[in-house]
C-alpha cells in the first residue's frame, strides 16, 4: 500500500504534525508514504511524457525516522499552492496540458484537469490519497471520490469555515496569535491616544475576528456577515475612545468585511482559484476617521504573521489525531470521508459536505449587529469554540 499526502491552500500551523501522524500510522501498517509537493499543483505539473528527473522532484518519500521534531515547525514541509484542478485558468495550465484538457463545467473560462490528476495518481502507484486543505482544496478531493479514487480528507484553515466540522487545523493558533497581537498593539494605541484598527484574515467567515476580538476585549468587531455603516461605526468607536480614561480604542475588522452600499475591498490581484485577493478595509476605516473626523488613528494588518511559526498545543493535538484517524479509515477501507470534530467529539463526515454552501457564523446568537460587537448568548450546550 502506498499513501499519498499533500497540503493545499494557505499554510497553517499544525500541518507538519498531521503529516508526521499519517506517516507514523502508515509505517505501523507496513505501508509506504509519498509526499506530493505544492499541493494539487504537484500532480498538475507531472508530465507523463516529460523528464523523469523533473517528475521525481514533484514528490518525496516520507519516513518517520526523518521527521523528528517536525511537529513543532510551522508551515508545511511539502510546500503548498492554491489550485483547484477542476477549474484551472488558462494562464496556470502547464504547457503540455494546453489544448489537452476539457473546459470546466464548474466555472466558465477555466479547464478541468481531473482526468490528468487521476492518470498521474495511477502512474505514481498511489493507492489512497490524504489531502489536507481548506474548503476550496477539499472540493477537488470530493470530486476524486466521485470518480471512485480512495480519498480521506483532512480540514485545515484559519477561518474555521469548512463545512462538516466544528474545528479545522490552524484555528486555535490563529486565534491565540490574534489575541496576543491585539493586546500588544494596545500599548501603542494608548501611548499615542489613538484608535487602533486591526485587520485580520476572514474572507467569508467572521469567526476568527469575532472570537479574537471577544477574548481580547476589543471595543468593536467588524465581520463579513454584517455590512458596515461607516458613519455609525465611526460614531461608535470615537465614543469608545472618549469613554476610555486612557483615551484610546481598539477595533478589529475581518478582511472580507464590506461597507453598506459598497463592495468588498480587494488588492487588485487574483490567486490561482481566480479569487480576488482581499485586503484594504482597514485602510478605508483609517482614512475615514482621519479625514472626516480628524481623529488620530493607527492601522495594522496582521496577515501572514497569523500563519507563521509553531502550532499551539491544541492544534498539535488535533492535527495528530486527524492524521491518525485518516490512517484508521484507510485500514477499514472507509473512503470518501473527512475527519471532523462535531459537538466536541472526533467524528467522520462525508467528504462531499464541502460541496454544499458554506455555513456562516450564526449572527443572531453571537453578535450585536447594531453595535458591531460580540454578544455571546446561549452558551449552554454550544461547542467550545461557540
Amino acid at each position: 500500500m502506498k499513501i499519498g499526502i499533500l497540503t493545499s491552500g494557505g499554510d497553517v500551523p499544525g500541518l507538519n504534525a498531521c503529516i508526521k501522524a499519517i506517516v507514523k500510522g502508515a509505517e505501523q501498517n507496513g505501508w509506504d508514504c509519498v509526499g506530493i509537493k505544492r499541493g494539487w499543483k504537484g500532480l498538475l505539473d507531472y508530465n507523463p511524457d516529460g523528464d523523469p528527473e523533473i517528475n521525481s522532484a514533484l514528490s518525496r518519500p516520507l519516513h518517520l525516522s526523518e521527521l523528528s521534531g517536525v511537529e513543532n515547525i510551522g508551515g508545511t514541509i511539502l510546500h503548498t499552492s492554491r489550485y483547484n484542478p477542476v477549474q484551472i485558468n488558462a494562464e496556470f495550465l502547464p504547457e503540455f496540458l494546453k489544448d489537452n484538457v476539457p473546459a470546466s463545467t464548474f466555472k466558465e473560462g477555466t479547464f478541468d484537469c481531473t482526468d490528468h490528476i487521476l492518470k498521474i495518481l495511477d502512474l505514481m502507484e498511489i493507492d489512497a490519497l490524504i489531502p489536507i486543505g481548506g474548503d476550496g482544496s477539499l472540493r477537488f478531493a470530493a470530486q476524486l471520490t466521485k470518480k471512485n479514487f480512495p480519498v480521506i480528507s483532512i480540514p485545515k484553515t484559519m477561518d474555521n469555515d469548512v463545512n462538516g466540522t466544528d474545528y479545522c487545523i490552524g484555528f486555535s493558533t490563529c486565534v491565540t496569535r490574534c489575541v496576543n497581537s491585539i493586546n500588544k498593539i494596545r500599548s501603542t494605541a494608548a501611548s499615542h491616544e489613538r484608535i487602533a484598527i486591526i485587520e485580520l484574515f476572514g474572507r467569508h467567515s467572521g469567526e476568527p475576528a469575532l472570537l479574537s476580538g471577544h477574548i481580547a476585549s476589543a471595543d468593536r468587531v467588524l465581520i463579513p456577515e454584517v455590512a458596515i455603516d461607516l458613519n455609525h461605526f465611526s460614531d461608535l468607536i470615537i465614543s469608545d475612545r472618549v469613554r476610555n480614561s486612557e483615551n484610546y480604542a481598539v477595533a478589529v475588522v475581518a478582511e472580507g468585511a464590506k461597507l453598506k452600499d459598497g463592495n468588498i475591498i480587494y488588492q487588485g490581484k487574483k490567486d490561482q482559484y481566480g479569487n480576488e485577493k482581499l485586503g484594504g478595509i482597514g485602510d478605508i476605516l483609517y482614512e475615514d476617521l482621519r479625514q472626516n473626523h480628524n481623529v488620530s488613528v493607527l492601522t495594522q494588518p496582521l496577515a501572514y504573521l497569523l500563519r507563521s511559526g509553531e502550532p499551539d498545543a491544541l492544534d498539535k493535538l488535533v492535527a495528530g489525531n486527524f492524521g491518525a484517524m485518516a490512517i484508521q479509515q484507510i485500514e477499514k477501507k472507509n473512503y470518501g470521508k473527512m475527519t471532523a470534530i462535531i459537538d466536541g467529539n472526533y467524528q467522520l463526515a462525508d467528504n462531499d459536505c464541502v460541496l454544499t454552501p458554506q455555513e456562516n457564523l450564526i449572527v443572531s446568537n453571537v453578535y450585536d449587529e447594531k453595535n458591531y460587537k460580540p454578544d455571546i448568548r446561549n452558551i449552554l450546550g454550544r461547542a467550545m469554540y461557540l
